[in-house]
């Protein structure tokens, strides 16, 4: 399946207009009326290098671009407003972008927006809302998506034992993440663990918390400390703060597998695997959903490897160069039973 072509995303401001329109969802028919909307994109954090809200904007912006050429006319605007970095502040800034009217459609993406939409939809229950890596269902007014992040940490996992057996002596890898939260410690973190332990039984895994998004300084201690105790490979879930793991990684003869985006290019040698989600493509289509008044709210879909929103990317010159090719070739042996079904991996 061939993903669309994106155009270049301008980072870094709070606020994102691209004068265009799209037509009208009837809510009785599902047909599509003769009038102008606008979609809200709530970023719970900052667009300019982070690369998952990167591409839920990309995607966004797409869909709506892509509508406007096949209608002939301008019809959809898009807006991006920033939540920032401070998770406390994010209810009110959404309730805020809410209250204003001013959207149709509010486009967000955090395991943690369902909650705080929830909450919201409470007061604006005339407001729709599309909700990318997380779940809610029940809500007439809402849709989410969630990824199969078994699949993804279990891949992850996977590649971590190959590296360990080939070049460790401890049955033990790293796993650094910015917080603890529900998907983390129930479906990442025992994912990884099993991907690990289908190399072989006895792995364990060495995890460590940083208490936020951004202490890359914090991080490298944690790195450290977790490569004195014999950790090889290390997988890092901590936003700005992975800085410090790939550099300690880099620094102490260790490796590191990337999660949600292709990350060989970060530290090539260091970064020996890439666990990722496609998040532009999954805003692309289900905003296109929407657009065309065929989403289905009040309802929560999972998407993984066999509907190309997860994957493992086996592609890049640099894990060629990076990973021997007998490590390689059991990584896609397992990768291939995932998409053929004989290894099911239900998040």
């Amino acid at each position: 399946m061939k993903r669309p072509l994106f155009g270049m995303l301008i980072l870094g401001a709070v606020f994102f207009a691209a004068a265009l329109f799209f037509s009208c969802r009837n809510e009785a028919s599902g047909k599509i009326q003769d009038t102008d909307h606008k979609i809200g994109v709530f970023v719970p954090g900052v667009t300019s290098g982070s690369p998952i809200y990167e591409m839920l904007a990309r995607g966004v912006l797409a869909a709506a671009e892509r509508y406007n050429t096949d209608a002939g006319s301008e019809r959809v605007t898009v807006t991006i407003i920033e939540g920032g970095y401070n998770q406390a502040e994010w209810e009110n800034k959404l309730t805020a972008m809410t209250a204003s009217g001013s959207y149709d459609l509010i486009v967000s993406s955090n395991p943690s927006l369902p909650d705080i939409v929830s909450r919201v939809s409470v007061h604006f229950p005339q407001q729709y809302f599309l909700i990318l890596d997380g779940e809610l269902r029940g809500n007439p007014r809402v849709y989410t998506l969630r990824y199969n992040q078994r699949e993804q940490a279990y891949m992850a996992g996977y590649i971590a034992a190959l590296e360990t057996e080939a070049n460790g002596t401890v049955k033990k890898i790293g796993l650094v993440a910015a917080q603890e939260y529900p998907v983390m410690n129930n479906i990442i973190l025992p994912g990884f663990l099993e991907g690990a332990r289908a190399v072989h039984p006895a792995y364990e895994v060495d995890f460590r918390i940083v208490g936020n998004w951004y202490d890359a300084a914090k991080a490298a201690e944690l790195a450290s400390d977790m490569i004195r105790g014999g950790v090889r490979v290390l997988l890092c879930i901590a936003g700005g703060a992975n800085e410090g793991v790939v550099n300690t990684a880099g620094q102490r003869d260790a490796k590191v597998v990337w999660f949600d985006t292709n990350g060989y290019n970060i530290k090539p040698g260091t970064v020996i695997g890439s666990s990722v989600l496609y998040q532009d493509l999954a805003a692309y289509n289900q905003v296109s959903r929407f657009l065309s008044g065929t989403l289905p709210f009040g309802i929560a879909e999972t998407f993984g490897v066999n509907d190309n929103y997860v994957d493992f990317v086996q592609d890049d010159p640099v894990y060629f160069e990076t990973v021997p090719g007998e490590l390689r070739k059991k990584q896609a042996a397992m990768i291939e039973k995932i998409r053929s079904g004989e290894l099911t991996l239900q998040p």
